[in-house]
């Protein structure tokens, strides 16, 4: 009887209870990060108030993750099922059908024709697309004889046809333009562009399309490796990265994942996408082994290598370290709520200076006066939590997260060209997020390397306000056709200059 009565009165249950509570909390945590990872947006806008309830709401039915296995698997079945159709003998090209309409250029010689006797005519069809239309250009060229003086020879006369970038193939400049942005800008599947070919009488094959968007690529090759030394050749890189389904013939049954690893030029507003079919530090330190500047990241460890790199300066992002404060607010309201106010009044003094048009040297001279107050408070604040907090708590890990790269999170303000996070880079990795809920994979390595390559310059487009339809047209109408020493003219952030 003693004995138990010892026992009853050492029991901590209030220890027990916080250690359940905590245990709760830390499950609750990993639910809501898989609902918001499967079905949740990534809104992390944060409004200032005392009485901020959040309710997560209730989108995880039990049926959910079952019915997405089943999905993906169904796709992927499809997919394979599709590629068995394709004939190992093309049937020939399908005409195109007489109903289109036709723009009928006809092109004259160089010289006086006027004497000469036109003895034929060479016609060419390409297809050609313009926004709500698939029109015909019917290319005109009357063929001459000219005799020589004497009378004893005769030469054929006959207008040359206009750079096209498929010469054996009907597919215009326009049309390929028009598949490429529908796919990787509008997000639009080949199989759903050739249905809506299809309304308007023009059936092309699958297979066909996919020659032209493969041969299209290899055009467009070397203007992306010209970007890709333009975008390196910089002092100061944000980089990140993000997932891609890739079909793989070594993986029967289920996809890869790759990654596209994003790199993006503050300064010049140039954006670059490189496919990698894994994760590991190896992949950014091929693509950097000749980078000296500095380097914003998420704290990832494949980048903190780059801490040993002589002459490579490595900073994080408060995007990253406020999103683990934003995720805590559920569990400890109160404590990440005046956390994440003191990390609001940092982003009020970033739209200031953006406001303001401040220079380079004021950003830096507002930060040094302002920020840094700030931070060196919120440091305090930080210990002060991390005392009361429990570590594996989501607020202790948030808190942990950032005093750990403390001194990365506030190296922004040292340089007024620094950014005080890596948002510029998240928002051009954005389309292929759209991009993965239409055409959910790539077909292949290749391919998927063939979409950074697009992704990038069409990134780029948007960055400089460059129509996307308009700059790819112009490349593919004067690729062939421009010398290797003025590819940089065809980038898009050259576009504008030349058009103009």
């Amino acid at each position: 009887m003693f004995l138990i009565e010892t026992i009853l009165t050492h029991t901590d249950y209030k220890a027990l209870y916080e250690q359940a509570q905590l245990q709760i909390q830390s499950l609750q945590l990993q639910l809501a990060e898989l609902k918001k990872m499967i079905f949740g947006s990534k809104g992390e806008k944060f409004i200032v108030s005392s009485n901020t309830n959040v309710v997560q709401p209730d989108l995880f039915p039990d049926d959910k993750l079952g019915e997405h296995t089943v999905i993906k698997t169904t796709l992927i079945k499809s997919f394979e099922k599709k590629q068995t159709r394709l004939n190992v003998n093309h049937p020939g090209r399908n005409p195109l059908p007489e109903g289109l309409r036709r723009e009928v250029i006809t092109l004259q010689p160089d010289g006086d024709v006027s004497n000469l006797k036109e003895v034929g005519r060479e016609v060419k069809e390409v297809l050609e697309y313009q926004p709500g239309e698939l029109f015909v250009k019917q290319y005109v060229r009357p063929e001459y004889i000219e005799i020589t003086e004497d009378r004893l020879n005769a030469r054929r006369v006959i207008a040359a046809l206009p750079a096209m970038p498929l010469e054996k193939s009907i597919a215009g400049p326009s049309l390929l333009t028009h598949l490429l942005v529908s796919k990787w800008v509008d997000h639009q599947p080949v199989y759903r562009q050739l249905e809506i070919f299809k309304r308007q009488d023009v059936t092309i094959n699958h297979s066909t399309v996919s020659g032209w968007i493969k041969d299209a690529m290899e055009l467009i090759e070397p203007v992306y490796n010209l970007h890709c030394k333009e975008v390196l050749n910089t002092d100061y890189l944000g980089v990140d990265e993000t997932t891609i389904k890739v079909l793989d013939k070594d993986k029967k049954g289920t996809t890869h994942r790759g990654y596209y690893w994003v790199y993006y030029d503050t300064g010049r507003k140039l954006a670059l996408f490189d496919y990698q079919p894994g994760r590991g530090a190896i992949y950014p330190q091929s693509m950097l082994h000749r980078f000296k500047g500095y380097l914003q990241t998420d704290g990832y460890d494949a980048y903190e290598t780059f801490d040993k790199v002589e002459g490579v300066t490595t900073l994080c992002c408060w995007a990253h370290a406020r999103r683990k404060f934003y995720d805590a607010k559920d569990y400890d309201n109160a404590g990440a709520e005046k956390i994440l106010t003191e990390i609001q009044r940092l982003y009020e003094i970033e739209a200031h200076c953006r406001d303001e048009c401040l220079t380079r040297e004021q950003i830096k001279e507002y930060r040094f006066t302002h920020a840094v107050p700030i931070l060196t408070a919120l440091k305090k604040l930080l210990q002060d939590f991390l005392v009361k907090s429990l570590p594996s708590s989501p607020l202790g890990k948030a808190i942990s997260y950032t005093l750990k790269r403390w001194e990365k999170l506030c190296l922004y303000t040292t340089d007024g060209k620094l950014q005080i996070d890596n948002n510029l880079v998240e928002n051009s990795i954005r389309p292929v997020a759209l991009g993965r809920k239409n055409y959910l994979f790539a077909g292949s390595h290749e391919r998927a390397q063939d979409a950074a390559m697009l992704y990038s310059l069409f990134a780029t487009c948007r960055l400089h306000g460059v129509n996307p339809e308009k700059w790819l047209t112009h490349l593919f109408e004067k690729i062939n056709v421009t010398a290797k020493n003025d590819l940089h003219l065809l980038l898009p952030q050259n576009y504008t200059a030349v058009a103009s």
